[in-house]
């Protein structure tokens, strides 16, 4: 083990982790009306004042996770707790079983209700890291109630009270999307952690997703995790929707699925998690450009997503913490040579010393689409904080063990 260079790793790696924490508490936190703004340009400054609901309860959950990691700072318990604010007070439809709203406007108003979990997701993780660090009781309630929510409307135990209904006419088509179950695993990893008092059932939830990403998702036949398949697990390889592969999405599950493979101790699982890593990546990784892509068919025929061939900051991110939790559980170098190939690629063509944070959306060629911008509706301060906080720790670990 190179120490010198895993440590030259970290000391970039906190460094950036700072950059990119001061570039969203500068720019992003609404002072007036509470929340954060997410869409920014290159230098910060915001160019729509709609606001993600996703993205509040993102940030609410990093700025609470950074305490929990580093100790409490007054302005990162802050930012937690307006945004937490801003979506009890904005985000949630009352009036539809407290399923939670998409987008609203900078006040508060509402725009557009999706009829899937994910705000609500992030929703019940911000709640309890916040409740984590503070011990606010009433914290972990929502995350509680928002947690069951989602299971119950995700497994079909109750009607979706927003009345929108599948995304395809049931009797036509019906399926499973791998986002369900990958995400709740994840969410339930947070949910245990700081609620030792629900052990039980994160375990018995947990284990049901893992069954569902397993039984019905993975394909080693075909070398690929599948986004959507059939209500059994069916491949529907005549139409584009059912040959989708995210390559960083099977990555980011890869890495949920060893989290849960570490807890239980069960070094199968773990080799399962650890085969979906090397299908996504050596499927997904663009030999001509470098990078991850988007989005791949598995049949090798033409993807239907026009930006199918571009860059996104998120895979990369997801490489980053899967690659070097692999290195640091199985002690593979080919691990550690992902995770430097890939670092050096996003020092490269997503990192932006000068003004912080990191490009979103870069072209197949590793250019910024132009203008640049470094958060969206769909980015804001979650998956690179994540995995430079998460990397800073593996990497503490490794030069740990390399002390001994």
């Amino acid at each position: 083990m190179d120490t010198a260079r895993l440590q030259s790793h970290q000391t970039w790696i906190r460094e950036e982790l700072d950059r990119c924490v001061n570039f969203w508490l500068k720019n992003g936190m609404d002072p007036v009306n509470g929340g954060v703004y997410t869409c920014l340009d290159r230098e910060g400054k915001i160019f729509s004042t709609d606001k993600s609901v996703w993205m509040q309860g993102r940030c609410a959950w990093t700025f609470a996770y950074l305490c929990h990691l580093y100790g409490v700072r007054e302005e990162w318990l802050a930012a937690s707790k307006s945004c937490l604010d801003f979506m009890e007070a904005h985000c949630i439809n009352r009036e539809a079983g407290n399923r939670m709203y998409f987008t609203v406007t900078g006040e508060g108003n509402p725009l557009r209700q999706r009829r899937y979990c994910f705000s609500e997701g992030f929703y019940a993780i911000a709640n309890a890291e916040y409740y984590g660090v503070t011990g606010e009781t009433v914290c972990l309630g929502r995350a509680r109630a928002a947690y069951d929510l989602i299971w119950e409307l995700n497994n079909g135990l109750i009607k979706d009270p927003t009345g929108l209904g599948p995304k395809t006419i049931p009797e036509t088509r019906s399926g499973r999307a791998l986002a369900n179950p990958m995400i709740y695993l994840n969410i339930t990893s947070v949910l245990r952690r700081v609620d030792p008092e629900q052990e039980a059932l994160y375990t018995q939830r947990a284990a049901q997703c893992v069954d569902e990403i397993f039984r019905y998702h993975f394909k080693p036949e075909m070398k690929c995790t599948l986004e959507s398949v059939g209500p059994n697990g069916e491949f529907r390889g005549d139409v584009t929707e059912g040959r989708v592969v995210n390559p960083g999405h099977d990555i980011e599950c890869s890495w949920f699925l060893m989290e849960d493979a570490n807890r239980r101790g069960d070094r199968e699982l773990h080799k399962k998690a650890q085969q979906v890593f090397d299908q996504a990546i050596e499927a997904g990784w663009d030999h001509e450009y470098g990078g991850l892509l988007y989005f791949i068919d598995c049949l090798g025929r033409p993807p239907e997503a026009y930006e199918h061939d571009m860059k996104l900051w998120w895979p990369h991110d997801e490489i980053l913490i899967a690659s070097l939790m692999l290195y640091r559980d199985t002690g593979e170098e080919k691990y550690l040579d992902w995770f430097e190939k890939t670092l050096d690629y996003c020092k490269s063509h997503f990192s932006d010393p000068e003004f912080g944070e990191w490009y979103g959306y870069l072209r197949r060629d590793g250019k910024p689409t132009e203008p640049p911008c470094k958060g969206s509706t769909f980015k804001g301060p979650f998956h690179l904080p994540r995995m430079l906080s998460m990397c800073d720790q593996m990497l503490g670990e490794l030069l740990e063990k390399g002390k001994g």
